[in-house]
């Protein structure tokens, strides 16, 4: 066999097995790309994505929209072929599948996680929206969780409002823990409450809630993990916050998980409370977490969300400050960075790209 043949023959060969390997090896990364981008203040499967009942709204134009990021399953494992594809690519990222599901957390655990947290980021979205805009917002103190197998279990339910332990008032979820820890492990402690269905009611009609009983419960020791060297009386309740609004702002937008939408949400919320247009007609798109104070916090996969929003016509992204060196080392052609601080900073960012002031943004910087 002539040289030449026989080296083209084993170069195929080589080729060949190099090519099954890549098939065959499975590899410990996952794949982040890219997700759909949503307006906010328009429509998702034929349903506005924001819905405001009981208050004078006015009409809007152009985008403010939120941008996602899509990511293998926990149960997909790629192969080494995909995986150097993937690096290569300039539209996805493979990372560690620990870092998308740490602790060997489940697919479904993750999704309802990011369920609990886009819930969440709702919740603190209509609150920072409305402080924003000067609108009385009513908090009050409930029951978050109640844990199984603990003295609170059949007592005290998701959804109870707190007004009281042992006769005193409660302003903040840290009041409760406060209180039922200066009891001892065994004692009584009286909890003063608003039953969740009760509540809920109250809500809904945009009233607060009238009435409450008393529970008695009997404290426990807490579980040696939580003591810290320190005995400890516990119910077996986590305390939280809800809010009462004085008029009703639904966000429906299905198959979306996580808290970094909350702050396009708020802006979306002002834009259809206020008159004029917030955005000018402009295409904005965003990221960012929101807290009921209105700052706004970093996402992750910020590179796959300016891709995105790129894609989809955007020419202004609102970037949270903790984002900004990222994203600005990889910023698509076109795209214009905004740094946002909070929600102040991006409703007046938004007015000055409505006026044609672009020059004077606060922008980003690779450094």
């Amino acid at each position: 066999m002539p040289r030449r043949t026989a080296t083209m023959l084993a170069s195929a060969l080589i080729l060949i097995v190099l090519f099954c390997a890549g098939l065959l090896i499975k590899v410990p990364y996952s794949e982040m790309s890219p997700g759909p981008t949503v307006n906010t203040l328009g429509e998702a499967r034929g349903e506005p994505v924001l819905r405001i009942t009981g208050r004078k709204t006015y009409p809007t134009s152009g985008h403010l929209n939120m941008t996602t990021v899509r990511v293998t399953g926990a149960d997909y494992r790629m192969n080494l072929g995909q995986a150097v594809w993937g690096w290569l690519a300039h539209d996805s990222i493979v990372v560690p599948h620990d870092t998308l599901y740490p602790d060997g957390k489940t697919e479904e655990q993750s999704t309802q996680e990011n369920a609990e947290e886009f819930s969440q980021s709702q919740e603190s979205a209509k609150v920072a929206a409305l402080k924003e805009l000067d609108i009385p917002v009513a908090t009050q103190v409930v029951v978050s969780t109640v844990v199984k197998g603990t003295p609170s279990e059949g007592k005290l339910h998701a959804g109870d409002v707190i007004k009281a332990v042992d006769g005193t008032a409660v302003q903040e979820p840290g009041d409760v823990a406060e209180l039922v820890t200066k009891h001892q492990p065994g004692e009584n402690v009286t909890f003063t409450i608003v039953p969740a269905k009760e509540a809920a009611a109250a809500e809904k009609a945009g009233r607060a809630p009238e009435g409450s009983r008393k529970i008695t419960i009997t404290t426990e020791k807490a579980p040696p993990a939580e003591e810290g060297g320190k005995e400890r009386a516990v119910v077996g309740i986590r305390a939280g916050t809800d809010h009462t609004f004085p008029f009703e702002i639904d966000i429906e937008l299905a198959d979306v998980g996580g808290p970094s939408a909350g702050l396009m949400f708020s802006l979306g919320i002002i834009d259809k409370l206020t008159p004029g247009n917030l955005t000018g007609g402009k295409f904005v798109a965003g990221t960012g977490t929101i807290d009921d104070a209105g700052k706004v916090g970093p996402i992750g996969g910020i590179n796959m969300k300016l891709v995105g929003a790129r894609e989809a016509g955007a020419r202004y992204f609102l970037t949270p400050d903790d984002n900004c060196a990222s994203a600005a080392s990889d910023t698509p052609d076109g795209l214009t960075l905004v740094r946002v601080k909070n929600l102040d900073d991006a409703r007046k960012s938004l007015e000055q790209i409505s006026a044609g002031k672009t020059d004077a943004l606060p922008s980003c910087s690779a450094g």
